[in-house]
């Protein structure tokens, strides 16, 4: 069974578990968030984005490719960090060898700041992570067309005049709707502050209770929730998804330990990616 939640207009489900998997879908934006897993539901979804190569998080990849060709779905797009592509390509060829059939992907090498078009006016942009190994994180937008503020109230007629006489009337502007940060030091919240004004921001927290220092975390690469709720007013976003949390505790404690830790402010926000009680998926 998934865990699902909703955030602000976006759908996450899927799985998530510190150094044991996590894949997710948001169907809104027709995408998959890593594959640690290959979760079935998942492989009719053409654009999947590797945050990072570490088995928790792109071991599934191979699996949910044969999952895509037995229900007749051809190469997905997957993108990813630059300097993994060649790797991700190698170990795909061998998986194809192993297994006699095509594990063929279309790459879309990224690095920090580069923009990619995914259409209908929905882009998405990489940005830098700290883990100890390539990685990356994503935020999608969407550009839209405002009307410039100096011709705010002018008589609709008169905007239609001068847009049919070839006048430029807009700009385009980036509305940032997602992004998505796993495996990754709270320094992220600094280097790109704009996932603070996301709509939605979907970002790790590995470590929740006060046995885990926040010292402990950074020495994992990871985050502890008392580096969110030090920064608590700098959030501006809609929703928060914390997700990734450690094995170590129960979902009924990290869902009671972040109640109690995160000021009230930031709290009605945030949407706890982890079942509401019993164990941990597997």
């Amino acid at each position: 069974m998934l865990t699902e939640v909703q955030a602000g207009p976006y759908t996450v489900r899927g799985i998530s578990v510190g150094g044991v998997y996590t894949s997710l879908q948001v169907p809104e934006l027709d995408s998959v968030l890593d594959v640690g897993v290959p979760i079935r539901s998942f492989a009719g979804t053409d654009r999947i984005f590797l945050s990072h190569a570490h088995p928790d998080h792109a071991s599934g990849l191979g699996s949910l490719l044969g999952i895509r060709r037995l229900i007749g779905k051809g190469p997905p797009q997957v993108f990813l960090p630059a300097e993994i592509e060649a790797p991700v390509q190698e170990a795909l060829a061998v998986l194809s060898r192993l297994h006699h059939t095509s594990m063929e992907v279309r790459t879309v090498p990224l690095r920090p700041g580069d923009v990619h078009a995914l259409g209908h006016g929905l882009h998405v942009r990489a940005f830098r992570t700290h883990h100890p190994v390539p990685s990356l994180g994503y935020q999608f937008l969407r550009r839209i067309s405002k009307l410039r503020h100096e011709f705010h109230g002018l008589p609709p007629q008169e905007i239609a005049r001068r847009r049919q006489a070839g006048e430029n009337l807009l700009d385009e502007v980036d509305r940032l709707e997602l992004a998505y940060a796993t495996d990754t030091l709270s320094r992220v919240l600094e280097t790109e502050p704009s996932v603070l004004d996301s709509r939605v921001l979907v970002i790790e927290c590995t470590f929740v209770d006060a046995g885990h220092t926040v010292q402990d975390a950074q020495e994992r690469w990871h985050l502890h929730l008392d580096e969110l709720a030090a920064r608590a007013d700098l959030f501006r976003n809609e929703a928060l998804v914390l997700m990734h949390f450690s094995q170590a505790h129960s979902p009924e404690e990290v869902q009671a330990t972040i109640r109690a830790r995160l000021p009230a402010s930031l709290y009605e926000r945030v949407r706890v990616f982890a079942p509401p009680s019993g164990r941990w998926f597997g």
